[in-house]
């Protein structure tokens, strides 16, 4: 995938993720430090059910945008889903499993994206 498809992608997950209300979204550019993508997004919610949900919303919106996952996991057990779109890896926690596996730390040598921009690039 394309640097600028893998952006938009991830603009399209974080829109897709503030409308189920999810908390704490961070975007991290990897592409520079990671052959795993271009971009992690990481989000959290409060139980099962909005997890659930900001997973179909991903999905959902990433659909009609012409995007498929490569690989899901995670999804049945409700702490921690991954979708990876091979450009754009998405992990949506909840906030115990956010806490623990604290990505953002273990990313910290990604460059930290600013959403208000990153949204404004696609949703002007």
């Amino acid at each position: 995938m394309e640097l600028k498809e893998s952006r938009r992608l991830a603009a399209i997950a974080v829109k897709a993720l503030e409308d189920k209300l999810a908390t704490d979204i961070s975007v991290i550019e990897i592409d520079q430090i990671s052959p795993l993508g271009d971009y992690f997004v990481i989000a959290t919610g409060r139980n099962y059910n909005q997890t659930d949900a900001m997973v179909d919303a991903v999905e959902e919106a990433g659909t009609k945008a012409g995007f498929e996952p490569d690989h899901v996991e995670g999804h049945k057990n409700g702490n921690w889903t991954l979708l990876d779109y091979k450009g754009v890896v998405i992990h949506i926690f909840d906030e115990e499993a956010r806490s623990f596996y604290d990505l953002d730390r273990i990313w910290k040598d990604g460059t930290p994206v600013d959403i208000e921009e990153l949204k404004k690039e696609f949703f002007a």
